[in-house]
């Protein structure tokens, strides 16, 4: 089967995932293009029988180039069975209304793209502390004593469950 995936990142973690998510693919025989939205403009949709599409969520909305890639590609991937990876760090808690907000994340960014993804699965992140700046560190530190996290500010932290993420994906891929 050849499958797509059109992935945007911000800090890496995404392109993490998605490149986890490729190698497993690839090693279950099937074949995979793996495609940064920013540069997925003259993709040709029609070439693929599946396609994912993951993205993380920074304050409350997905990067600007995948929401693009959506929108202008709603109709072929509205066509086809899709899988939208949505990566964040509430997606690694049970906070009720934390689970509450990714929904509504991914309902506006529905709503926004005209694309309905077939299966959502929202995938932990992690804190990338070797990535941010003094301020994005200091916010990063304050969310994380909001939900009782202690973290090293020196070090980051991954939330991702990789075999969690492992079975989506042996499940969608058959479905």
């Amino acid at each position: 089967m050849k499958i797509v995936i059109i992935y945007a990142t911000t800090e890496g973690q995404t392109r993490k995932i998605v490149r986890f998510v490729a190698d497993y693919l690839a090693e279950s025989a099937h074949v995979v293009e793996l495609v940064p939205a920013a540069e997925a403009a003259d993709l040709d949709l029609s070439r693929f029988e599946k396609a994912i599409l993951a993205g993380s969520i920074h304050v409350g909305r997905f990067q600007s180039e995948l929401a693009d890639f959506a929108h202008d590609n709603a109709s072929a991937l509205n066509a086809m069975p899709t899988l939208f990876l949505a990566v964040s760090l509430s997606a690694a808690g049970d906070d009720p209304a934390d689970w509450k907000g990714l929904a509504d994340c991914v309902d506006r960014f529905a709503e926004k793209t005209g694309w309905t993804p077939g299966r959502v699965e929202h995938v932990a992140g992690a804190f990338r502390f070797t990535q941010y700046d003094f301020f994005r560190s200091w916010a990063m530190r304050w969310i994380a004593a909001q939900k009782g996290e202690s973290v090293d500010p020196h070090q980051d932290r991954e939330y991702t469950d990789w075999q969690k993420l492992r079975t989506t994906l042996g499940d969608w891929v058959v479905g």
